[in-house]
């Protein structure tokens, strides 16, 4: 079944749909989900990506990450793409969006608003091994940390969105 995007405009309003691969080949801005799921000790699932992703393949990003469906709600594709994903669902609130545009080595290029969930869980995941290789959890301070030393080994959606998400889990762990 071919894989649809939702192509946007800078306002992240609907302007068409695309074939998702065709969509990272012309560098079509589409519409894009990040999700990024704490546990209760403040720690990061973060997702090893799978060997055979068709870009980024084993760097270490956020939990899960995906595209909507044309007519499928943003909110409701990152509950999916969370259980298709890691074998787990969990309460997801919005925190923010960005835009970006990276190219990759093999003529694609991500060129996305993509909107940025997280979430609160101990549950354990149980991961779909095509899209997945690895998972660990790890504090935000230490994830810093390795970024700075090790750039290289983290997507590039998750390298911009980092300093955000500290921030916004920083006053969300605040009002506890």
């Amino acid at each position: 079944m071919e894989e649809l995007v939702i192509l946007v405009d800078q306002d992240d309003r609907q302007t068409g749909v695309m074939e998702k691969m065709k969509a990272h080949r012309e560098a079509m801005l589409h519409r894009a989900f990040s999700v990024f799921v704490f546990n209760t000790r403040g720690e990061l699932m973060l997702q090893q990506r799978a060997l055979t992703k068709y870009h980024s393949p084993g760097l270490w990003s956020n939990t899960c990450c995906s595209h909507p469906r044309p007519g499928e709600d943003t909110e409701a594709a990152a509950h999916r793409r969370l259980v298709e994903e890691m074998g787990f669902d969990c309460k997801l609130e919005k925190a923010f969006h960005f835009t970006y545009k990276a190219p990759f080595d093999n003529d694609l290029t991500e060129h996305e608003v993509d909107h940025v969930f997280f979430g609160i869980s101990d549950k354990t995941p149980v991961v779909n091994r095509e899209e997945v290789e690895s998972f660990r959890f790890d504090t935000l301070e230490n994830i810093k940390k390795l970024m700075r030393s090790k750039p290289e080994q983290f997507t590039v959606w998750f390298r911009i969105a980092f300093d955000r998400v500290v921030e916004f889990y920083g006053n969300i762990a605040g009002q506890a």
